[in-house]
Formats: C-alpha cells, structure tokens, sequence
C-alpha cells in the first residue's frame, strides 16, 4: 500500500538509514520521540484527580468539627454527616453521564477546564456556608466535579501517551487521588492539633476548603497551554491541528505523519459517529462489559467502606491510635500507588489485577478471622484480648490497602482509558463512571447496615469471596493491554489485526 511505503519512508529520512530487519517501525518512531512536554501536559491534567482526592478526603478531618461547631445553623448529626461525606458520590455518578456528553461534544481539553468550575464554585459555596444545605450543595458540586474529573483525565492521558509510558502515566490519575486524600487528611488532622494545643485557629474547615480550591484553579490555568488529543482531533477530521498537537507531545525530531496517517485509518475503519446500534459490534460490547464489571468488582472489594469508615475500623479491633493507624494506611496507599505506576508498563496490567486480588482476598480473611476471634472473646466475657490481636488488624488494612493500590486501584481506570474505540468512548466511559459511582454510594450507605446484620467478620469475608471472583474474572476476560497502542487494542476485540 502507499501509506505503508510513505510510512517506512518518513522514519528512513529522520536519520538516513533504514531500520528495516533491525528494529520494527514502531520502535523506530518511538526512539525519535522526545516525551518532556507529554509529561508536562500529564502534569496538568492530573491536578484534576488530585482535586478529586481533596473532595473525597475532606469530609474525614471536617466532620468532627462540624459535628462540634456552635454554629446550630452548621452542626450536624450524625444523619446529616453521613449525608455529608456520602452526597459526593451521588454527585460524581451524575458527574460521569455528564462527562460522557462533553467529551464527545466540546473535547477531552475543553471537558477538563470546564469541570475546573464545579470544584472551585463548589468550594466556594462551603466556603459562605450559612446552613447544612449550602454544605450539602457545595459537597454536590464539587461530586460532580469530581466524577467528571474521573472519566475525562484518564481518556486525555491515554488518548494522547504512546504505548511504552501510557501505563504509568495512566496510573498517575489514582497516585494524585491518594496523594489528595492524603494531603487533605494531614493538613485537616494537623489543625486540630495545634487548635487543641494552643487554643488558636489554625485552619479551621473553611480555610481548607481554600486550600482545596487551589488545584483545580491551577488546572483550568495550565490547560490553557495544553493540546487537544490528537485521536479527538482526527475522529472530527481536524488532520492539521492533530498533527500539532503531535509535534508537541512528541518532539520535533519524530515524524509524526506516520503516528498520525496510523491514527487516522483506524478512525475512517470505524466511522465516525457512535449510535446505540453500535453496542451490537463486538468491538463496543465486548470492552463495554468488560469495563463495566472491572468497576463493580473494584467496589466490591469494599475499599471505599473501608477507607471511609478507617478510624472506626480501628476503633472496633481496638486499636488504641486510629488517628494514627488511618495516617499509615493512607501512606502505604501512596506508596504502592507508586510502585503500580513505576512498573505498569513492565509488569503489565494482568498480572498485577491477579497478584492484587490474592493480596486482597488474604486480607479480608483475615480481618474477618479477627473480628471473629474478638466477638468470641467479647462474648464469653473475657476482659483481657491477646494483644497480638490487635496488630493482626494492623496488618490485615497494610495488606488490603498495599494490594488494591497495586493493581485494583489504578488498573480499572487505565483499561477502562485504553480499550473502548473513539467513537464510542464518551458513551461506553459514561457507563463505567456511573457504574463505579453508584456501586460507591451503595456499599458506602450500606456498610453500617451489613456490619450489623452480617456482623463484622461477616461482612469482611464476604468481601473476600468477592475479591476471589475479581482474580477469577481477570484471568478469564480481561486481555493484557501492555505495549500495545490503542488502535492495536481495538483491533483485538474487533478481531481485526491492529496497524
């Protein structure tokens, strides 16, 4: 074919010689590739999820001081904080559907700036609080925000990364949430450590909600220099501006025709247009499925209960420090959020999804074993537990905590990035935002309720059953996306050969 020969002849002319028999001419174009501005712009994209972390980490040092205020228009029950900490997730879920819409219509670039808005006007609202509604709308707010936030930052890193750092900076989007919920927690926890110290306001809860705002206006601020992806760009027939958009993702010295002549004929092979008729193509519901049940398992796993519901975990195994407790499993989840993004692309997403699980499963378990053993002790009346015990509940969150941050923590939102085609991905993105923030707001409302009905070791083993069938289903129907581009993916579910 023509396109293949001008291919080989744009690599053959940045250097003068022909890779043919050395190295493939992916390699070829990828050793031309320069990535400093590519990194920039994940830089600027991220300050989005790491908003995102600020929204889900506020309510845990604000509600005690809510709760206490003397304001009686401000002081909530504990109904009213519950609601407080838990609207969020209703929020995002509307938040998601709404991002699948602006995506498709106004661009990944623009859907970025824009949700910048709901997270500032959000905070804002708290900010002037004069009752719990205005709380509970600025909370909503910034939910929507947040939700997305959460569809778009992964579709922008990954439609415009290349295959050999697209996992690692794909899994920068959860390395910024934790990081988020770990800042706003410190920063909240070390207040009320010098307010109870030396009797002075320090940073009550409005003076972090204006800490909080600070990400997302440097967003919307940095996204005025950033590119749209190019992959948006050609699906709308904009073949010059994606070529700009190109040039400085990847360097000046990489012939960029040849990426994007390649781009260009997956999008013509597809069309251009998605329609719910579209969902009858192996290519869209075969990944839709997939994604879709990647973000049921990940909150059946029951993380977000767990992290929401930290202190009093703790407090329940009786461990003595649960301020402190909740400060270490924050740490660890940065700490393996970390490590997941460094080997990403070297260990691959399918390994990590299995060794995750087992890690999980063997927690929960064990957790389980614990509160059993507690409430038989507590109902024979023995007044002294073995003091082991209680480091056995340490243990078991380190665990769980350390293994959902390796792989099902990142992973569902970067497969999620890379395996739906660009005609459908606004839709098909929608459904799995909502459907990991409705399955969210579920297990969070319901938690209390099944740790009562289920009991405390009941609950946890049932979320290890749960996170075996996570191990079952990632070795069954999830395909190993490392190395691979997006157009090669798609392919795959097409059961086409990618170009």
């Amino acid at each position: 074919m023509d396109i293949q020969n001008e291919r080989r002849r744009l690599l053959d002319s940045e250097d003068g010689h022909n890779p043919t028999g050395l190295i493939s001419e992916q390699d070829a174009y990828l050793s031309k590739v320069k990535n400093k501005k590519l990194y920039l712009a994940t830089f600027a994209s991220v300050l989005g999820p790491m908003s995102f972390g600020f929204v889900l980490g506020y309510s845990s040092p604000v509600i005690p001081e809510l709760t206490t205020i003397a304001d009686p228009r401000l002081q909530l029950d504990a109904n009213q904080a519950s609601w407080f900490g838990s609207i969020v997730t209703v929020g995002a879920a509307i938040g998601g559907l709404l991002g699948g819409w602006m995506v498709e219509k106004i661009g990944r670039k623009l859907s970025l700036m824009f949700c910048s808005l709901p997270f500032v006007f959000g905070f804002t609202i708290i900010i002037a609080a004069q009752n719990v509604w205005m709380l509970y709308v600025g909370r909503l707010l910034t939910g929507l925000a947040s939700g997305v936030t959460s569809l778009v930052v992964p579709l922008y890193i990954s439609e415009m990364s290349h295959e050999r750092v697209r996992g690692t900076l794909g899994s920068c989007v959860q390395l910024m949430v934790v990081l988020g919920i770990m800042g706003v927690y410190l920063a909240g926890k070390y207040a009320q450590l010098k307010n109870s110290s030396s009797g002075s306001l320090f940073m009550d809860w409005r003076w972090l909600a204006i800490c909080c705002s600070i990400p997302p206006t440097l967003l919307m601020v940095l996204m005025c220099f950033m590119p749209e992806t190019p992959r948006f760009l050609l699906s709308k027939g904009k073949r010059r501006e994606a070529e700009e958009a190109l040039r400085f993702l990847r360097g000046p010295d990489a012939p960029i025709e040849w990426e994007c002549a390649r781009i260009e004929d997956a999008c013509e092979e597809q069309g251009s247009s998605f329609h719910l008729l579209d969902i009858k193509d192996p290519g869209v519901y075969k990944p839709l499925v997939i994604g879709v049940m990647l973000m049921v398992f990940q909150q059946m796993t029951g993380i977000n209960a767990i992290m929401f519901y930290a202190e009093n975990i703790f407090e329940q195994a009786h461990f003595e420090n649960s301020d402190l407790a909740s400060v270490l499993v924050g740490l660890i989840q940065v700490i393996f959020t970390g490590v997941a993004a460094l080997i990403m692309d070297k260990a691959g997403r399918k390994i990590l999804l299995i060794i995750s699980g087992i890690a999980m499963t063997i927690s929960t378990a064990a957790f389980g074993v614990y509160f059993y053993i507690m409430s038989v002790f507590h109902s024979s009346n023995v007044t002294e537990a073995q003091p082991d015990l209680t480091w056995l509940a340490l243990a078991s969150m380190a665990v769980f905590i350390a293994g959902f941050a390796l792989g099902w923590g990142p992973i569902p939102w970067l497969v999620m990035s890379e395996i739906f085609p660009v005609k459908a991905r606004g839709f098909a993105s929608a459904a799995c935002v909502l459907t990991n923030w409705g399955m969210a707001f579920v297990v969070t409302k319901t938690f209390q309720n099944m740790m009562n009905v289920l009991t405390s070791a009941g609950t946890f083993w049932m979320f290890a059953f749960m996170c075996i069938f996570n191990v079952i289903f990632t070795i069954a129907f999830i395909p190993e996306t490392k190395g691979k581009t997006l157009e090669q993916i798609e392919a795959t579910f097409r059961g086409t050969s990618g170009p």
